[in-house]
């Protein structure tokens, strides 16, 4: 496979001596180490191979050849900044806009989904010319500053003291676990008014509504699909206001979810964001990232007067792994390979449903999928432990898999885009398997008060959350 350089256990300990003791590794209580990856495929130091169906990094595949390939040859002729004309930059900003709507023509390069988003941020403060900000709960949208404040799935761990006056949170439209569900008649609208609610609330106080930030699809906030006329709903009211809309594709676009190339295309043909931001898959693995805007808000950025330069953000090289990105992703027709794979992999979590109790829902959209674990489908009490019992015995059976969700209790599918059918059927299989296990070994019950109970699951409930606790908080992050 790969020479190593240290043995696992060295690496493990020079890792706790020199790497910040924040920055959380997967399966923290038995990490692997990785020295060699292809495809949807990942090996260890002793080569044994795992099923990556975590990355939504390596969008067309770990180390795709032609993506390395692009990079290397352009890396052998030319990188600099783009202070310099160089036609990758605008021979890629030209490819990647045909794949947007007309509106949204005008970009920026940057290097990482944060980095974006905090471009978008300043884009929507300069255009609008107000400060209030409304995102969404369990939201991720970044670990600099200011999307920490703007990310409650990161800041809710903060006192009421130090989260920032300006940002307001909205609820997440989560028709399953959320306040307006499926049986609601129009949980669209019912969602859309929360955001109208509060706007109302802020102007009262005097603020003004810059912006609104939402991932297309809700990943570490619990793989939440939203409503249809959702998105146009809030745009309307936020326009209205004074503010723009910002679709955070980060990790969900690229054609993930099958039937578009944008997740924020689901809601609609009639719906486009002022301003857009990618990241993560862009590059399949090399740091690159994109802010797509309107000429309107482009301009009214320029007229700050502030000059804005990136040193390493368009250069040739990121363009040209970028178009390689896009080039593979035609040619093996990915996007159609995640619409099929993925209406074959729903069909099968489908059947797991029906079969175990302990999956509440399925959620899927393409190669975007979460499998919602509860121990009482109809009081949703979340199953925390036991989603943590299924993606470490998962990794014993060499398939990668995160939980994640403000309850840590949803399993999160986003693999590579090549992933198949016959990977899916592998996946599900385990699954089943586990949850079979899994139900039988902890259902040893004894009656109380007329009521079922299992001694065993409470003991091991408890110790595995202790762990969560620990740990494991951290695992299921972008």
């Amino acid at each position: 496979m790969s020479a190593e350089t240290f043995v696992k256990g060295k690496t493990i300990e020079l890792r706790k001596k020199h790497i910040g003791p924040s920055c959380k590794i997967f399966f923290s209580h038995d990490p692997i180490k990785i020295v060699k990856a292809k495809g949807q495929y990942m090996y260890d130091e002793k080569g044994r191979r795992y099923l990556d169906c975590i990355n939504n990094v390596a969008h067309v595949g770990h180390c795709h050849p032609d993506v390395v390939k692009a990079g290397a040859q352009q890396m052998e002729l030319l990188n600099t900044n783009s202070r310099f004309l160089h036609d990758n930059l605008v021979l890629y900003a030209q490819r990647l806009q045909a794949t947007l709507p007309d509106k949204l023509s005008v970009c920026y390069f940057v290097n990482s989904g944060s980095e974006a988003n905090d471009l978008a941020l300043r884009l929507a403060w300069q255009y609008s010319g107000h400060k209030d900000v409304i995102t969404l709960e369990n939201a991720y949208h970044g670990h600099v500053s200011s999307l920490i404040a703007i990310s409650p799935y990161k800041f809710i761990q903060l006192s009421d003291t130090e989260q920032i006056q300006s940002v307001h949170v909205a609820p997440s439209p989560d028709v399953y676990r959320g306040k307006y569900r499926a049986d609601h008649p129009d949980p669209a609208s019912a969602y859309a008014d929360e955001v109208k609610d509060m706007i109302h609330r802020v102007h009262e106080k005097g603020g003004k509504i810059a912006a609104f930030i939402a991932e297309s699809l809700q990943s570490c906030g619990g793989q939440v699909i939203p409503p249809p006329g959702y998105f146009q709903q809030v745009a309307q009211h936020v326009r209205q206001a004074g503010g723009v809309f910002i679709a955070d594709e980060v990790q969900v676009g690229f054609g993930r979810v099958g039937t578009h190339f944008w997740a924020f295309q689901l809601q609609g043909e009639d719906f486009v964001p002022d301003i857009v931001t990618m990241g993560k898959p862009i590059g399949n693995g090399h740091p690159m990232s994109c802010v797509v805007t309107t000429k309107e808000v482009a301009e009214s950025f320029m007229a700050s007067g502030i000059e804005y330069f990136n040193t390493f953000g368009g250069n040739p090289v990121s363009c040209a792994i970028g178009m390689a990105v896009l080039d593979v992703l035609e040619k093996e027709d990915l996007q159609g390979n995640a619409l099929r794979v993925g209406r074959y992999l729903t069909g099968l979590l489908e059947e797991q449903k029906e079969k175990h109790p302990l999956v509440g829902d399925i959620r899927c959209q393409g190669l975007f999928a979460g499998v919602e674990l509860v121990k009482d489908r109809l009081k949703l009490t979340p199953a925390t432990a036991e989603a943590q019992e299924v993606i470490y015995r998962l990794k014993e059976q060499c398939i990668l898999l995160s939980a994640d969700g403000p309850h840590r209790n949803v399993l999160k599918l986003k693999p590579p885009m090549c992933f198949t059918k016959e990977d899916a059927d592998l996946l599900v299989g385990k699954l089943d398997h586990i949850l079979t296990g899994t139900r039988s070994s902890v259902h040893s019950t004894f009656l109380f008060s007329g009521v079922v109970l299992d001694a065993l699951e409470h003991v091991v409930t408890l110790l595995v959350f202790v762990h969560y606790l620990l740990g494991c908080r951290h695992e299921g992050e972008k």
